[in-house]
């Protein structure tokens, strides 16, 4: 059966959590199919706050596994969708 993982990651102090997220990123880079990133912004002004959302594909112990390092930092709300076919 197939499936569609998708992975919403609620981000408390952007600027601060860039820097322990990206890693992780990097490191699952080959199971991230599509990263959109959200946040409130203008010319002068950017939220702190966002919403990253991460499509995911291939092993499914291996997105479990880009899941749990997530959950690890503790600014982070992370909410899971699974989609199977």
């Amino acid at each position: 059966m197939k499936e569609v993982r998708i992975l919403g990651i609620y981000v408390n102090d952007r600027v601060k959590n860039a820097e322990r997220i990206q890693p992780i990123f990097s490191k699952y880079g080959c199971t991230i199919r599509t990263r959109l990133g959200l946040h409130e912004t203008d010319a002068d002004y950017a939220e702190d706050t966002g919403l990253i959302i991460l499509e995911l594909t291939g092993d499914a112990d291996e997105c479990l596994r880009l899941e749990n390092e997530l959950l690890t930092i503790d600014d982070l709300d992370v909410q899971k969708m699974v989609f199977r076919k």
